[in-house]
């Protein structure tokens, strides 16, 4: 039987393969051992089968291969320092972008209720917020903006682990307000 080969979108329109794809972001490698540990609330077996789908898909690649104490170990990026093109962007439907984005934002709900579910929790100490803005800028003026933003997280995001950091969920999403003014 013939199978339609699925989009990347379509790959990563599954829980547990969209937070895979979030751990390889930024063109992390990292081994099926270190996603696992990332990801500890996900049986093994389940990790396994999805990064395989990611793999087969072509949305993750083996970068590496190493044999640790009699086994082959798997050392993984996204294929592309994107998830998806700029070329698939541009090809999806309205329904397939809102399909996407719902997966972002139940991702972003995953994300809060695993924080909840921690035996105590301070969202004040922890610096826990979510806000909306309404911001009125010139097109110069919002590039600036936004290049200000990427500079701050990027120099961030090469900080490794260690016991006086704590891993921190930063989101943010950009949208014009979906009229023109003027």
């Amino acid at each position: 039987m013939f199978m339609k080969k699925e989009s990347k979108a379509d790959l990563m329109l599954h829980p547990v393969r969209f937070r895979i794809v979030q751990c390889l972001l930024g063109g992390e490698e990292r081994t099926v051992q270190e996603i696992s540990s990332a990801l500890s609330d996900i049986p093994q077996a389940t990790l396994y089968r999805h990064i395989n789908k990611l793999i087969d898909g072509g949305l993750v690649k083996v970068v590496q291969q190493r044999q640790v104490r009699g086994t082959l170990e798997k050392v993984l990026s996204l294929q592309s320092t994107k998830a998806v093109s700029q070329e698939e962007l541009a090809l999806m439907s309205r329904d397939e972008h809102m399909r996407v984005f719902m997966m972002f934002l139940a991702s972003l709900v995953d994300d809060y209720d695993r924080y909840l579910q921690q035996e105590e929790f301070d969202l004040l100490q922890d610096g826990v917020s979510f806000r909306k803005a309404t911001l009125y800028l010139s097109d110069e003026e919002f590039k600036e903006m936004v290049k200000t933003i990427r500079q701050v997280i990027e120099s961030s995001m090469s900080n490794q682990p260690r016991e006086s950091r704590r891993k921190r969920v930063f989101t943010n999403i950009i949208m014009p307000d979906g009229k023109k003014e003027g």
